[in-house]
């Protein structure tokens, strides 16, 4: 899971530095003793009985009042073997469905530039664009 996101941060314009502390902050706050705190949700994507992905969720909290109804998307993964062939949409699908079912009432993700398959199919889905980081290396 971890490796995973290094990576796409990495991809992004993260130094690998950046990477791992970005890493270590989201485990600090995340994660008790690499146990995925109360709010964490983590599933893995079946086709056919046999694991081909995984999907992490999380309830959002807004300050001291509890669930704001707003849940995260922390990564969404089809192994490459499998992708094409509409997972990554079923599993969207069945991430807004259990959401729903917990009472949520918003899902948000965040998307990596590069990353234009996951923006397509994020667009395509009703997910709209809230902000747009943009950088330029000058060395």
């Amino acid at each position: 899971m971890w490796s995973h996101y290094a990576d796409e941060l990495v991809g992004a314009g993260f130094t690998p530095k950046e990477a791992k502390q970005n890493i270590e902050r989201n485990k600090k706050t995340l994660f008790d003793n690499d146990i995925p705190n109360d709010s964490q949700r983590i599933f893995d994507v079946l086709d056919d009985d046999v694991a081909i992905g995984s999907l992490w969720l999380a309830m959002r909290e807004e300050g001291n009042e509890g669930n704001s109804g707003e849940w995260f998307i922390y990564d969404i993964v089809i192994d490459p073997e499998h992708r094409g062939k509409g997972l990554g949409r079923s599993t969207m699908q069945a991430a807004e469905e259990y959401v729903r079912s917990e009472g949520g009432t918003r899902l948000a993700l965040n998307v990596f530039g590069p990353n234009t398959v996951a923006r397509r199919l994020y667009e395509s889905m009703g997910y709209g664009v809230l902000a747009i980081g943009m950088k330029k290396d000058l060395t």
